[in-house]
This record gives C-alpha cells, structure tokens and sequence, in this order.
C-alpha cells in the first residue's frame, strides 16, 4: 500500500503535511506499521504525528514509547490525537511526560479530591492540613506553578477520560474530576493571595479574616467542563475585625484569586474567575458576609438568582463558612417556587436566552440554542425547584443525578428520562470534545470538514475502529437536538408545573391533617369521604402511588374547580383503579399539556362524560391529544361496524359492537365539545352522524335476521324527521323517525308490507333491547315514528306508492310542515332519492292558502296550550316556552311553507340555514332573524347541557342554583355566573317570543 494510500486509511486529512512529518528526523527508525497503529487511534492523527514530532525533539526518550507497541503507547496517542493544547503544554513541560507511561484502563478510577487539592497546594509551597494554608511562593512564579501543576492534573484526566470504554458512562466523572480540579487551583490560588495580600495589611490580619469561595453553576454542581469560567460567589468572616476592615482584606483575597487564575504570566492562565452571580452582580461588593448575603436574598433576589443557587457549593476556602452559607440558602432555594411568577419567569428567561444568540451561531449551537443542552438543563431545574420543596430527593446539584431522581419520583417518564440522560451525556461530550482540542471556551459546532472528521471520532469509544464522516457526526447530533427540544418543551410548559410552584410545602406533600383543612377550604362538601379517595389512591411504594402523590395536590385545585368536586374525586378513583397499571395513563396527566385538567374539569361537571369514563376508562387517553377528540365522520363509523359485523355474524354480538360504537362517539364528541373544540353546529352534526351509523347497522342486522329466514322482498328506507332531520340533535335526543319501503320484484305488495313490518319493528327493538351484559352507561336510542302519515293511528311503514296515495289525498298541513326536516338516514339511495322526489312538491308548495295558515297557527296555539307539563313555567321550559324552541322552528316553517316553492335558498332542512336565508331574502329583518337565532341556540346549548350535568334530559331552565351553575359554565358563562344565564335566557326568549307572535301570527 502507498504512503498516501496508508494516510487516507489512518484518516489523515493533509497528507502533504503528513508524508513531511514522517519523515522528519525525529521518526527516523521507527518502524512505520508500529507508528500508523498508534496513530490510528488518535482522533485527530494530524495533530498527534505533528505534537509527537514536537515533543521527541523536545524530549528524544520519547522515542522509545512511540516505538512501543498501541498497548503501551495508546494514552501517548489519543491525547495528542484530540489535545493540541494539551500537546503544546507537554513541549513547554516535557518534565510532565511521564503521564503518558500508564496503563490505559477502560474503567478509570475517579481522582481523589483531598489528593488533587494536597498537590496543588504543594505546588505553590502551601500546607494542605492547615486550617487556612498559605503559600511560599508569590507572584509569577507562584501563579506559573499552580497552573503546571493544574494541566498536569488536566493530562492525567485526559488519558483516563480518552481511554475509557464508554465515554459517555464516564462522562459525569469527568465533570467531577474537573469541578475538583478547579476548587484545588481555587485553594491554592488563594493560598498564593493570602501570602501576597499579608505584605499589605499583615499576617495576622490576613489569617483572621475567613474567605469561603462558593462554587455556582457547572462548577459548583461538579460537571465542569474542560475549559469554561469558573462561577464563584465570596462569603467573608470578619473574626475579630471591624466588618469594613475585614471586606477590604476580604476583597483583597477574591481579587488575588483572580490574578493567580488567570492574569497574564509564562504559564497561560488557566480560565476566568466569573463573580456576577454574586447579590447585585457586576454593582454588588465582591464579597459580602453570611448576614449581608442572607438579608439580600431575603428581601431583594430575583427568581432567577434562587435557580442559580440551586448548584451552589462551599468548593474551597473557609469550609464551616461555606457550610453555614449552603444552609442558610437551601431553604430559600427550595420555597422560591412559590413566588408570585416563578414559573413563568423560568420559561421567560430560558426564551431569552435563545432569542439573544446572535444569528451566525444560532445554528453551531451546543450549548444555547434550540434543542442543545440549556433546553435540559432549564428543564430539569424547573421541575426540581416546582417539586423539590415537597421532595427532597430532587435536591441534587448535577444534572445527571437530577434527572436519575426525577425518574425515581416520577416526575418524568423512564422513556423521557433516559432520553433526556443520554441526549445530555452526549452534547456533553460533544462540548469536551471540542474545548479539549485547544482548550479554549467554546459551545459551537465546528465547520470546517477536518475538525468535523475528528470530532466525530473524538467522540467514540476506544474500541471502535470507525471513523464517521463529518455526514453521520451532524445527523447525530440533529436527531439529539430535535429529541431535547420535543422533551423540553413537552414537560418545560407542562400547565401542572404552575399550579404545583404555588402549594405549599404542606399541600404539595398532602398530609392528612393539611388535606383535611385545604379540602374544605376548597368546597369538597365531604372532605372526610375525599380524604378516604386520596388515602386509597396514594398508599403504598408502588410507582403509580408516588405520582399520584404527585399529581393529587394539584388534580384536587382542578377538580374543586368544578360544580361538584367529591362526584370528580369519585369518579377520578374509579378510572384510576379500572386503568390499574396502565403504563401511559398517569404519564400522560402528568406530561400533557391539557389532558389532566380536561380530565378534571369533566368529571366534576359532567355526570354523562364521568359515567361513560368510568365504563370506558382507556377513552382517557383522547384527552392528550386533540387529534383523537376530532369526531369520527359517518364514513369512517360505517367503514368499522361492516368490518365488525363482518367478523361478528351473530345479531345480538353484532348490535353490541355497533351500539358500543356510538356510546364511544357520543363520549368523545362530549370531550370535545367540554374542550372548546367542536362549535354548537359541529356537535348536532356529529352526533347525528354516529346515530345515523347505528341506525344504517341495526337496519342491516335486521335484514340478515329476517333474510335467515326467507328472501328479502322489500327495500326498506329509514327517513329521519325533525331535530334529526336537521341534523341539530343534542345528547339527549331521540331519533323522530319515518319508514318507508318498496317491494322487490317477484313480491307482493301485501308480502312486502308484511316483511317491512318485522324488519322495522326489528331496528327498534335492536338499538334499545337490553342486552347480556348489559351495555353500562348507554345512552339508548329511541326510535319515535309519530310523524308518520296519521301519526299513532297510521301504518308504522308504508310503500312508497301508500305515500304517494296518501299525500296525494289526505295530507294535511302539518304532514307538510314535518316533511319540511324529512332527510334520508339509513336504507336504499334509489328509494331515497325517489322519496325525495315524491316530498319536496308537498313540502315546498308553489302556495300555501290562508286557510292552511290559520291551521298551522291554531296547531300551534293547541301545542302550547295542551302540551306544556302542568305546572311548568312557560317562562322557563326550553322546547314549548315562550320564545324556546318551538316557537323559533315553527316561525321558520312558516315561511318556508310560504316561500321556498319560489325561493330555493329556503329547502333546508336546518333550522339555522332557514333563518339565516329567510333573512337574505327579507322575509326577516336581520335584527329579528339575529334574535330568534341567539335563542334557538341558547335554548339548546342549555338542553344538551342538561343531560351533560345530570345524565338525564330536561326542557326546562334548572331552578336549582346548583343545577344552574352547572349548567351555566356548559353554555361558556364563568364560575359563579348561574344568574347572569338565567337572566340572559328570559331577556332573549322573551325578546324571541315578541318577534315570533309579531310574525307568525301577524301581530
């Protein structure tokens, strides 16, 4: 194989370059095979070949280990291979060579903190076991040791970091080891202060004044990176010193710090000390004492200093001073969730900081943009800060021990956990990665080709042989980023998260002596029987209990919310027992944006929606979603029950399917419709469709019943009338019916009648038989053929021909006036359209004489008259009061009677579309058509939700306030409005009833 052929495999990217530093003297000797295994460890061979050159001529023993087989030469490769840095501080100090003369581990072991702090304390002449050591050294020379003496810990990392078997199951050792190496340059950095700043304000003095230095950010949660500022925060002790003495000797001390970290000497500095997230910041004093510090958080911090404070740690200085500050904080971390805001604050500030990225970066960004490891972070913190007051288990500094305890409780799914773990593990590592190379602070991704290559091996573990192209390096890492942000901002905006920050510590842990007292306060009218629902929901170890203790405190606020919260806290512990162990149910309260609070708002205001839950408890799982709450159109319910009955050939397990059907759809229109997703129209014309489907399947159960036992002899065509006709039911309608038929050929007449008869009979009695078991909470469908031709006393089905005869010589008015909502529901479409046919010139008539007028008005004067229940306010009875329902259809009626033989706009079975166009002709003014409207639609918002609160159908406004509250938030009226519906309701219909007797009778 040619030299070039041998660079390209070893994944050199200049082999020009490449072929000079092979031959440079320096390699002379060595055998190439030995040289290329080593190298093709390396991420970056380029930069190893360059640094080992370098470092040979520097240091010629080095020979003997680049001649060495990989087994020992292997940690050599792979820091040189992904540190240039670290490579140029070996050539500065090639008296630090000798770390690479170790074995490589694959399960390197942590470095001792106590030890990493003795070494650099030594390195600039300090005693590690005084109290308060101080230096030997000063000044340059000082500052120049201590950072030796830090990279050499760096290159001792480096080697264990680099060579162990899962760089990302090490990762979090890495970010301590580096956190500790910080907090040991820190100590001596201020052992070299206190040895500087006694020449200036004296020995004793200095040795009386305590400095504690606090850890903030990555540092202080121990997941340091490779090079980043180092956020601190200083707490002085003045001993016996005036308090102004001592902060100035204090002040001394922190600046000193500063200088021997990072000023400008032989020896680079190492990285900044960052003190801004001290009280006040960049205008606060630089250090502060205990009291100074805790009388500023308590009266002037702002949320986001107690989400900072969440990583503070006693790193280095005064360790008793330190502790005493992590203690006097904790508890101010720990209740600031319950801040008038917070939440919203932390999602404000996390928004920010994407917002102020500048555009060039937006999309290299690691650490701040969108999907990159702020967005962990962020989330993380939140959910520690909401629930920690109440658990301290989550009261970890480091994000990957948070996320591991957040996991534990609860709070987020073991899927969404280990997503979040590994997604942040690895942007992570992709961080290090790129800082190691030139230890220089940066989060961006980089461009060009070369760096991307050795990125994407850098990141690998040392026994992969791949080396990725830059292609595979970037989709990983976008599927990462696209992973963090749909986690992110799926638990980030979670609804519960706001009502959880303002409990308090007692509710948010729900002891029975707090639940007792905050369940009362809150309107439970049986607090001691709600008490018993918690008890049983929570007891116990189990998963499914802790987030219930979780989720209880705030799902008891939601519940109280509604008209009757002991009935939702009921019917909460029903469907949580039917749903057991269910893996996704109580994740998806907990992680939904809307599902927990649909869940609570229906059952403590909906008897129907609460009893159809408890019997279908896996329907829960719609409320997540408001794609699953889209009503399922007739084509699609038609579609299912023929493959149902397909399947299910026995009439009795084939109308079970069917009517399950509908009872599911009738549920999830009503979710919808609680939800604010359906409109009032959209409501009426799904509900029809799903009764529609029911009634198209009992048809054709029926007709394989009848045919089981003979030839059919007849089509048979279910017409549907009135409110069904027009599509504008609500849940507690029946279906007002007509059923006509037509023989097939080769039938009589009398055979076909006969036929139609069972069949009919048949349909009704199949949607509403009782049924083993029985079909728990159904809503039955009554089938009601009253309109029929001579209505009770007609033939229950009649030909199509008996119509024709009938219409032709007995029709009355009113037979006309109900063909007005005639509609095809179910049966044949050629016997349907042939119908059609047959009503329209009865129903639009070219012209309705005065006598037929006068009918239709003393009909109407009969209806109110005869059948308003005795007793009923006529005021108040939605259907045959004044100004309800009736009183709008039959206006509308009226003037279709009259017009729509001239007016096409009129041959509308919807009593809204009537109106609507009766206007645009000016058969209405529009004022009045507006009205008449209002209360149609308000009449029947408050019908529907009568069967919605009570499960049970009313006609009338309730008198109850209870009932009328219930009622009331239905119709879209807030908490506490009952009274401003019920005025509503008698001011439009009284206003409706004056429009309908000036009209309709010509008043």
């Amino acid at each position: 194989m040619s030299l070039a052929r041998r660079l390209i495999a070893a994944g050199f990217s200049d082999l020009e370059k490449g072929e000079r530093f092979l031959a440079a003297r320096e390699l002379e000797g060595l055998d190439q095979d030995t040289l290329f295994a080593g190298l093709q460890l390396a991420a970056s061979p380029d930069t190893a070949l360059q640094s080992l050159v370098r470092l040979i001529e520097k240091h010629p023993q080095l020979r003997e280990l680049a001649a060495a087989g990989t087994e020992a030469s292997e940690p050599m490769y792979r820091v040189l291979g992904a540190s240039e840095a670290l490579g140029e501080f070996l050539i500065r100090h090639p008296e630090h060579l000798d770390a690479f003369w170790v074995r490589a581990s694959p399960e390197p072991l942590p470095a001792d903190p106590d030890r990493l702090r003795a070494t650099l304390l030594q390195s600039v002449g300090a005693d590690a076991r005084a109290a308060r050591p101080v230096a030997a050294m000063t000044g340059v020379d000082a500052y120049a040791a201590l950072r030796t003496a830090y990279r050499r810990g760096l290159v001792d990392l480096a080697v264990k970091d680099l060579c162990a078997a899962d760089p990302l199951d090490f990762l979090p050792s890495v970010g301590r080891e580096l956190a500790d190496l910080a907090a040991a340059a820190i100590e001596a950095a201020l052992a070299v202060s206190r040895a500087e700043a006694s020449g200036q304000y004296g020995a004793a003095d200095v040795a009386d004044v305590g400095l504690a230095v606090i850890g903030m950010g990555k540092c202080g949660a121990r997941e340091l990176n490779y090079i980043s500022d180092v956020d601190v925060i200083y707490v002085v002790d003045a001993g016996s010193l005036e308090d102004a003495h001592a902060n100035t000797i204090g002040t001394a001390l922190a600046s000193g710090i500063s200088r021997a970290i990072s000023s400008v000497a032989r020896e680079p500095g190492l990285w900044e000390v960052d003190a801004n997230l001290r009280p006040e910041g960049k205008s606060g004093p630089l250090v502060r004492t205990l009291a100074s510090h805790e009388t500023y958080y308590a009266r002037w911090a702002e949320s986001w200093e107690f989400q900072a404070l969440l990583k503070a740690r006693a790193m280095a200085g005064d360790a008793v001073l330190g502790r005493k500050y992590e203690e006097a904080v904790a508890p101010l971390i720990w209740n600031s969730a319950g801040r008038d805001g917070f939440v919203e604050s932390v999602q404000a500030m996390r928004r920010r900081v994407t917002e102020h990225i500048p555009p060039a970066e937006e999309q290299r960004q690691i650490k701040l943009g969108r999907g990159g490891l702020r967005d962990v972070e962020f989330t993380v913190q939140l959910l520690q800060l909401v629930h920690g007051k109440a658990d301290e288990s989550l009261r970890r500094r480091d994000t990957t021990s948070a996320i591991a305890a957040l996991s534990a409780g609860g709070y987020i799914g073991r899927s969404d956990a280990a997503g979040f773990d590994n997604a942040y593990r690895y942007l992570r590592l992709l961080e290090h990665r790129i800082q190691l190379f030139q230890l220089r602070r940066t989060h961006l991704m980089p461009v060009a080709e070369p760096a991307l290559r050795s990125l994407a091996k850098a990141v690998l573990g040392p026994f992969s042989n791949e080396r990725p192209g830059p292609d595979a390096l970037l989709s990983a890492w976008q599927r990462t980023k696209r992973s963090v942000r749909e986690l992110h901002e799926r638990i980030f905006y979670r609804p519960l998260l706001n009502t959880a920050a303002k409990l308090s510590t007692e509710d948010a842990k729900l002891t029975p002596e707090a639940a007792q007292g905050r369940l009362a306060a809150l309107g439970y009218r049986d607090p001691q029987g709600a008490m018993r629902h918690i008890e049983a929901l929570t007891a116990g170890v189990s998963r499914r209990a802790a987030l219930q203790r979780q989720l209880l405190p705030i799902l008891l606020d939601w519940l109280a919310e509604g008209v009757d919260p002991d009935a939702g806290l009921l019917a909460f512990r029903r469907i949580s027992e039917a749903l057991g162990t269910t893996h996704w149910y109580l994740g998806m309260l907990r992680d939904s944006n809307a599902a927990a609070e649909r869940l609570c708002h229906v059952l403590s205001n909906s008897r129907l929606i609460a009893d159809l839950l408890e019997v279908s408890p896996e329907s829960v799982a719609w409320l997540g979603q408001d794609k699953d709450l889209v009503p399922v159109g007739f084509e699609a319910q038609w579609q299912e029950i023929t493959a149902k009955m397909s399947r299910h050939a026995d009439p009795e397990s084939a109308m079970r399917l069917i009517r399950l059907i509908r009872r599911r759809e009738i549920l999830r229109i009503a979710i919808a419709d609680s939800a604010g997703l359906l409109d009032q129209d959209q409501v009426g014309r799904a509900l029809a469709d799903t009764d529609r489907a029911a009634v198209l399947g009992a048809l054709r159960v029926a007709e394989g019943i009848v045919s089981a036992g003979g030839p059919l002899k007849t089509t048979v065509l279910v017409v549907a009338m009135g409110r069904q006709g027009g599509r504008e039911i609500g849940y507690g309608s029946d279906a007002d019916v007509m059923y006509v038929h037509r023989a097939l050929p080769g039938f009589t007449e009398a055979e076909a009648q006969e036929q139609a008869t069972r069949l009919v009979g048949k349909v009704s009695s199949l949607l509403t038989q009782p049924l083993k078991p029985a079909i728990m909470a159904e809503r039955v469908l009554q089938m009601d053929a009253d309109l029929r031709p001579e209505g009770k006393n007609g033939a229950m089905v009649r030909s199509l021909d008996s119509f024709a005869e009938y219409y032709r010589r007995w029709s009355l008015i009113w037979e006309a006036q109900a063909l007005l909502r005639a509609r095809p529901m179910a049966g044949d479409d050629t016997l349907a359209a042939d119908f059609l046919e047959l009503i329209d010139p009865i129903r639009y008539p070219a012209s309705v004489s005065d006598q037929d007028v006068r009918e239709i008005r003393r009909i109407k004067a009969r209806v109110e008259s005869e059948r308003l229940p005795r007793g009923a306010d006529p005021a108040r009875h939605l259907k045959l009061g004044r100004g309800g329902l009736s009183d709008v259809e039959w206006l509308v009626q009226l003037l279709q009677l009259q017009h729509a033989g001239r007016h096409p706009e009129l041959r509308t079975t919807s009593t809204l579309e009537s109106l609507a166009a009766a206007a645009r002709l000016g058969l209405l003014e529009d004022v009045d058509a507006g009205l008449l409207a209002d209360a149609w639609r308000l009449a029947s918002r408050i019908r529907s939700a009568n069967v919605i609160w009570s499960g049970k159908a009313s006609d009338l406004l309730p008198s109850s306030r209870r009932d009328l509250e219930a009622v009331a938030r239905w119709c879209g009226y807030e908490p506490g409005r009952a009274a401003a519906l019920e005025e509503d309701y008698l001011r439009v219909s009284r206003r409706a009833r004056a429009v309908f007797e000036r009209v309709f009778y010509g008043q």
